[in-house]
């Protein structure tokens, strides 16, 4: 299989109608003239003895610096689905997984029986072990994976160390010099090796089959992320509950926030950072690099 393959395969598919809504019933909530025998927070109490902390039934298991965090914030829109608030790293780090399952079990949150427990780690889709040890605990999980261009992605890796050697005073190197050894291109530098979406790809169709993971084209998520979102939502068997009215494009930051339930939120700031300016020779060696790779199939 190709390096990158899969990536541009996604591109050329990802132009199709978005799925249409469908009509949804509402429950009708009947009058009663029964006195209230709970007060609010009895009421509220015995709700919450009725949720439970599930294993996740979805993961998104990368790419670094795809937009994952991005896809969650988006997905937590839907009512039928429940987010961890942080990256796990039960099923890649070796001290963690150790831990067992209960261990992973109780950082979910607590959902009910109708609700889509999800939990995100990009460091899942590059590690050699996360694949089989996925699978060991749920055969049947459906995998989110979100890709975008690879050369884009290499650069968005490298911004985000950069600022965090500098926020802890650390010294840092120019773009092109990582990039670039001895006059070569570093293709053993990490940012570039996570690029290679085949080769990590490989790994998880040994366990798992094409139908349980779902690609979301993640260059298309930043631009219009309804139409994505749509198609997860029927990837993960949900109802349409995501409309364009929980998006609106924020000129300041330069991509699109959330809105839901009267309340208005943007991704953190030192998500969509600027890149640095990069020296045209290197990018161009750098992309031809990923289409010498896609070319090889």
């Amino acid at each position: 299989m190709a390096c990158l393959h899969l990536f541009f395969f996604l591109l050329a598919h990802t132009n199709g109608i978005p799925l249409g809504h469908t009509n949804v019933m509402s429950r009708a909530v009947p009058e009663t003239t029964m006195p209230q025998l709970l007060s609010d927070n009895d009421a509220a109490q015995k709700k919450v003895s009725h949720a439970s902390r599930q294993i996740p039934q979805a993961i998104i298991i990368g790419v670094r610096k795809g937009g994952t965090r991005a896809l969650l914030e988006m997905l937590d829109i839907h009512p039928e689905i429940v987010v961890a608030a942080t990256e796990v790293h039960f099923f890649d780090w070796d001290d963690n997984y150790q831990k067992g399952l209960s261990w992973y079990r109780d950082l979910m949150p607590l959902s009910y029986r109708h609700q889509i427990t999800i939990e995100k780690t990009p460091g899942y889709f590059t590690s050699p072990r996360a694949p089989e040890r996925i699978h060991d605990m749920n055969s049947s999980v459906k995998l989110l994976l979100i890709l975008r261009d690879p050369t884009e992605r290499v650069i968005s890796d490298y911004t985000q160390v950069y600022y965090n050697r500098l926020e802890s005073h650390k010294p840092v190197q120019a773009f092109e010099d990582v990039v670039f050894k001895n006059g070569a291109l570093n293709t053993k530098y990490k940012a570039i090796q996570r690029s290679l979406y085949d080769v990590h790809m490989a790994k998880w169709l040994q366990y798992f089959s094409n139908d349980q993971i779902h690609i979301v084209n993640g260059d298309t998520l930043i631009q219009n992320p309804l139409p994505e979102l749509q198609k997860v939502e029927h990837f993960l068997c949900l109802s349409p509950k995501i409309m364009p009215s929980n998006f609106y494009f924020n000129q300041t930051k330069g991509f699109y926030c959330m809105r839901n339930e009267g309340k208005e939120r943007c991704l953190h700031e030192s998500k969509g950072r600027p890149h640095p300016t990069v020296n045209r020779t290197v990018l161009d060696q750098l992309r031809m690099y990923f289409k010498y790779l896609q070319n090889m199939d």
